[in-house]
């Protein structure tokens, strides 16, 4: 096993009905751009009920049809928020927590540690975070996920990663293995993936191989180191 070998987004999502929701963040082929990605996928009516909107430097999932919302509290939230010199990518509404912590000068960390997986049982669905830390023209990340200790949901198993931010690559986290009952969540470390500089063949290696069934929601953001200049990408299935 080549513990450095670097995939194709495409080829480690194509073929997998469900791997839920996922982060990526990394740098481009070029040096030139801090890249992230958010994805959402969803298995019932309630999940499927969403789109991305954004709001300056804010993403934000709001429900597609308000009248079939049945528990607004796991599927509405940011996604992606910027404070100070840092941006903020989770799956659930601890962006708010890290975003508080950090505004009261706190860490990642300290923020996740009051946290847990979501009460969605038997799944027991991980919070997966993400965090971009920008410093004279470059940046370092890191990368959470909180998860079950076993399968009755008795504790929370914490693990955090960090990252220095190399050309042409990123690491990519998401809640799932694959679809099953319950869902097998994610394993090991994030898995190392290519970042290439067009932001058009990144947002459509990811979309176009995510099910077509289950994806809901795609959102990637470009960010040029030297010039703060942001190319964004969002794609809703619902329209």
């Amino acid at each position: 096993m080549n513990v450095y070998e670097i995939n194709e987004i495409g080829a480690l999502i194509k073929d997998n009905s469900y791997v839920g929701r996922g982060i990526i963040i990394g740098k481009s082929e070029d040096g030139r751009n801090a890249v992230t990605a958010y994805f959402i996928m969803g298995r019932s009516e309630n999940s499927r009920n969403r789109i991305f909107t954004e709001k300056g430097d804010e993403v934000i999932i709001y429900p597609f049809d308000e009248s079939k919302v049945k528990d607004p509290s796991l599927i509405i939230y940011s996604p992606i928020r910027k404070i100070k010199d840092s941006l903020i990518v989770t799956n659930g509404n601890q962006t708010d927590t890290i975003y508080d912590f950090i505004k009261d000068g706190k860490s990642f960390e300290d923020a996740l540690d009051t946290r847990e997986f979501e009460p969605d049982a038997p799944n027991f669905t991980p919070r997966i975070s993400g965090i971009m830390n920008f410093k004279k023209n470059d940046f370092t990340y890191k990368m959470s996920i909180l998860k079950s200790a076993d399968s009755v949901g008795n504790a929370c198993n914490r693990f955090t990663f960090s990252y220095s931010a190399l050309k042409g690559v990123g690491h990519f986290i998401h809640t799932y293995v694959c679809d099953g009952d319950p869902i097998p969540t994610f394993q090991g470390e994030p898995e190392r993936v290519v970042i290439p500089d067009d932001i058009d063949l990144f947002t459509g290696s990811i979309w176009n191989n995510l099910n077509e069934r289950n994806k809901i929601s795609l959102y990637v953001r470009y960010i040029n180191l030297e010039t703060g200049k942001v190319d964004n990408r969002l794609i809703n299935k619902n329209k």
